[in-house]
């Protein structure tokens, strides 16, 4: 690999007692402590997780952290390790906390269309928010302007919002499906005529999955780009260039590889010995163009810092009072966030027991099978029958329970979900495509005769006519409001108090209530104010508090 000349750094102030490469112990009880402070805003770490483990598309995210922390240390230690923190640190890891748990234990959805639902505070802003906050408690303002990049590059922990898969992943995939198929044909090879499928023969062909659409190579290229960018102090003009030419060439080296993989098809017709490894030779295929990829990008901002005129000139240096090192002041911000991580990490632990042994476990894996828990009577209205809602996959969605007023008059189900934590109905009917004739905020009174806000949709599938009511509970509290506009609205619940102060891990329960007609005939306003009508008087009887009782953690 070539060798690069040393990047410009920002310049750091002499100090007494800097001892070059050394880091005092200070510096590493500050990181050690802020790894473990990750706690604070656990279940944003666990989706992240998950996220970059289920979905190699957002994969790179996971190195975001890692790499951030380095640049940071890489200023830190420029600026000598100086400890002139703030208490403005301790106060903004303190608010990302309670707002994580206050979203943890309630619904805060904006809805910015159909396909684009962000919950909020997303995953990315509390990353961002605990990383300025350790960087300002520990290495104060200085540190924080000198590090800002880093800090911004955690915005990136989920490099593919999901908003980009529909807009610009699919249309990509097809784009990738007809070079790789125009050039199969500038070939003289005959194709099936499923665009997506290039079909040599009935039984040997492969398919241009969202996987192929170069995205994944961009991504990486120009995470590359612009840490390398960063490092080299380039200049900004000179920073957009290598990032969008790194991510133009990572379209590009993917294109190139579905068309040598054509050719790679179009040889093994011929050499049968090659059909069965196809796929490690996409592999080594793709490795190869990125490693070529790699060795063109370094190539280039090798010769970018050698151009004194792309180098941005060395950071003059800050003024004013220096603090120690090491001092006295590090000790109480120190104490601070710790006694702050061990509170968090006590609901951590807890909620961990809770979902990994013990009774509840065991009821979390009994409940997949199991009906649910649902009184014989209600009111005037007669259970009729019960089923479970899952996923194709196994787990559990819904317990279902159908209810019969006496005479037949009407029916209502009601589905309680033990599993899914806060929920919008909504983002599954606009996956299926299906949208709401109507939709607004419904008050109503249950057995309790405390009233409960239900979000209220109305939907017409053609077979029936049917209304619906979504809200959750969180420990004995129960309520979900919806703000609609034209382009942009709210989903939103209370969390519960006594679970944020107490950290019991309770969890939101959704309930689903449907009343349906199968008149479709009935024009759509009549048909909603009737099956309100029903509902309203199916929930007269309704004790929320006793339905989910027995799915809370207590």
């Amino acid at each position: 690999m070539p060798t690069f000349p040393a990047a410009a750094e920002v310049s750091p102030l002499p100090r007494a007692g800097a001892a070059g490469l050394n880091v005092p112990r200070s510096a590493v009880l500050a990181v050690l402590l802020a790894v473990l402070g990750l706690s604070t805003i656990w279940s944003s770490m666990h989706s992240l997780w998950a996220m970059w483990t289920t979905d190699a598309l957002k994969s790179i995210g996971m190195f975001v952290p890692l790499v951030s922390l380095v640049l940071i240390l890489r200023v830190w230690r420029s600026l000598g390790w100086e400890m002139d923190g703030s208490w403005w640190g301790l106060a903004i890891l303190v608010a990302t906390a309670v707002v994580v748990q206050m979203r943890d234990r309630s619904i805060l959805i904006l809805v910015l269309s159909p396909q684009w639902q962000i919950s909020l505070p997303p995953p990315p802003l509390v990353v961002f928010a605990y990383g300025a906050g350790v960087v300002l408690l520990f290495g104060g303002t200085r540190l924080f302007r000198a590090a800002l990049l880093p800090l911004i590059l955690l915005f990136f922990v989920n490099p593919v919002p999901h908003i980009f898969n529909t807009l610009i992943d699919l249309p990509l995939q097809r784009a990738s499906a007809h070079v790789a198929r125009s050039f199969a044909i500038a070939l003289g090879q005959p194709l099936s005529p499923d665009q997506l499928r290039l079909m040599f023969t009935p039984d040997f062909g492969m398919f241009i999955a969202p996987g192929c659409n170069g995205i994944r190579g961009a991504i990486t290229m120009g995470f590359i780009a612009l840490v390398a960018g960063y490092v080299y102090r380039f200049r900004w003009y000179a920073h957009a260039a290598v990032v969008a030419g790194a991510v133009l060439m990572g379209y590009v080296f993917n294109f190139a590889r579905l068309c040598i993989l054509v050719l790679y098809y179009i040889v093994a017709l011929r050499i049968t010995w090659l059909q069965n490894r196809a796929e490690m030779g996409d592999y080594i295929i793709g490795a190869c163009l990125f490693l070529l990829g790699t060795f063109l990008l370094f190539y280039v901002v090798r010769r970018l810092s050698e151009s004194p005129g792309q180098i941005k000139p060395p950071a003059l240096n800050f003024t004013g009072r220096l603090a120690p090192a090491s001092g006295p002041a590090f000790y109480p911000r120190f104490a601070s966030l710790l006694l702050l991580v061990l509170f968090s990490s006590y609901g951590v632990a807890r909620s961990y027991a809770y979902t990994h042994s013990g009774p509840f476990a065991a009821q979390m894996r009994a409940e997949q099978d199991a009906p649910g828990q649902f009184p014989a009577r209600i009111g005037r209205y007669t259970l009729s029958r019960t089923w479970n809602e899952n996923f194709f996959t196994g787990p559990l969605i819904y317990h279902w329970a159908q209810y019969v007023e006496e005479g037949g008059a009407s029916s209502v189900s009601i589905g309680i979900s033990p599993v899914l934590g806060s929920h919008d109905t909504l983002i599954c009917h606009t996956a299926r495509g299906e949208d709401p004739l109507w939709r607004d905020q419904l008050t109503l009174a249950t057995a309790s005769n405390i009233p409960v806000d239900f979000s209220g949709s109305f939907f017409n599938d053609g077979a029936t006519q049917y209304l619906e009511a979504a809200t959750v509970c969180s420990g004995t509290s129960c309520g979900e409001r919806s703000s609609d506009a034209r382009h942009i609205g709210f989903l939103y619940s209370k969390p519960d108090t006594h679970s944020l102060f107490t950290q019991e891990p309770q969890r939101p329960i959704p309930i689903l209530l449907r009343a349906e007609t199968i008149d479709t005939t009935l024009p759509a306003e009549l048909a909603r104010q009737q099956l309100m009508t029903t509902m309203r008087s199916f929930l007269s009887s309704v004790d929320l508090d006793s339905l989910t009782q027995p799915y809370r953690h207590e």
